[in-house]
């Protein structure tokens, strides 16, 4: 084999190209030779802030986790996966041994060795070593660029079918009309929701939503001078509601509200949005610490739920949605890059529009000596 070259945050603001070791496997892991990586906004937030939460880059990491490839070596006792195969990668290996692991939870694995969250490096380099159960083999039909789109889309699903429990002929109110957001639509859709509306600050944001997914859109209005957070959020519920037609209980209550924003005003609407009994996801990351309107939450018996990455059965559902058609992760890649090209690749997602003009959903990078044209 050749080289491994590797794109790696140094420290804040500084990230170079170097070579690194191919790495060896064990017995029950495969050799990937990453093709397709999609920028995730972590990786922009660990190259700009050097942290996320109590997760401190401390030496040289790796970047990208978002990821997909060709299988190029495999360990001896690999059964279900050849030489050849083109796989999507979830980037978490757990302990499989500790009580989360055990009652299949393992996303919540307190020794779970993350990509590209320190101190453990990530997948945008030539290889990557990764236990063969976290390959997931693609259809003929999916490309490897969709394979990388499989990482955001599992975060969607968790967040949706596992950890939000959508049932056909719901209604879903998203928060963040950002790429997670956007993927939390599609999946609502893809699973039979009668309505879901996306609300979002940005009006592109939202022109693309409707084209994409959503079937209504929302703009909320602007902070009055002097009026507090919750004031601002309780006004901002009502004229949703009287706006959208939306009920506080009923069928045109609104069953499921996924926060994939952060905002706190976001947080506390969505709370007095949901229908009495209905359910709340937490999944965009936003201030650590923030506000909410609890008596409203508890009368109403909101269940309020966290939603952190994917679990078992995340990513075989993201590659059916994808492969059946009811869902098509084409329009969402709007970059493209080579792998040389990395650096530009992160300063345009982190601006958030490329030097033309063009907004960024989703950019993706090749892989070393893989051309950005070619979607494998």
């Amino acid at each position: 084999m050749s080289n491994n070259p590797s794109f790696v945050l140094r420290k804040i603001e500084d990230v170079a190209y170097e070579e690194r070791p191919i790495p060896e496997i064990k017995d029950d892991e495969v050799l990937v030779a990453v093709k397709k990586t999609g920028i995730c906004g972590s990786d922009v937030h660990y190259l700009v802030h050097g942290r996320i939460g109590d997760f401190v880059v401390e030496k040289p990491m790796v970047l990208g986790h978002e990821s997909a490839g060709i299988v190029q070596k495999v360990g001896p006792k690999v059964k279900n996966l050849k030489v050849g195969d083109r796989v999507a990668m979830e980037p978490g290996a757990t302990c499989r041994v500790c009580d989360d692991c055990k009652r299949g939870r393992y996303e919540l694995c307190p020794e779970i060795i993350f990509a590209a969250t320190p101190p453990y490096d990530g997948t945008l380099a030539r290889y990557y070593p990764i236990p063969a159960d976290l390959c997931y083999k693609l259809p003929d039909n999916l490309t490897l660029e969709d394979g990388a789109m499989m990482e955001p889309l599992s975060v969607a699903v968790h967040a949706v079918a596992n950890i939000g429990q959508l049932r056909a002929n719901q209604s879903v109110v998203v928060f963040g009309a950002g790429p997670v957001g956007l993927l939390c639509m599609a999946v609502a859709r893809a699973l039979g929701a009668s309505r879901v509306v996306a609300v979002d600050i940005v009006p592109s944001r939202l022109e693309f939503a409707a084209k994409f997914a959503a079937t209504e859109t929302y703009t909320p209005p602007k902070l009055q001078e002097g009026e507090t957070r919750l004031a601002y959020s309780a006004r901002n519920a009502r004229a949703m509601m009287q706006q959208l037609n939306i009920e506080e209980r009923g069928p045109a209550g609104i069953d499921l509200v996924v926060d994939a924003s952060g905002a706190e005003v976001s947080i506390q609407t969505g709370i007095h949005i949901a229908k009495h009994g209905g359910t709340f996801i937490q999944l965009g990351m936003g201030q650590a610490e923030i506000t909410i309107p609890v008596t409203t939450l508890l009368v109403k018996e909101i269940n309020f739920k966290g939603s952190f990455r994917y679990g078992p059965g995340d990513y075989q559902l993201a590659i059916a949605l994808v492969s059946q058609g009811k869902i098509d992760l084409k329009p969402l890649v709007t970059h493209r890059f080579s792998f040389d090209q990395a650096i530009q690749a992160f300063q345009t997602t982190r601006a958030g529009k490329s030097e033309d003009g063009k907004p960024v959903i989703k950019a993706v990078i090749s892989g070393p000596d893989v051309s950005p044209d070619d979607l494998l």
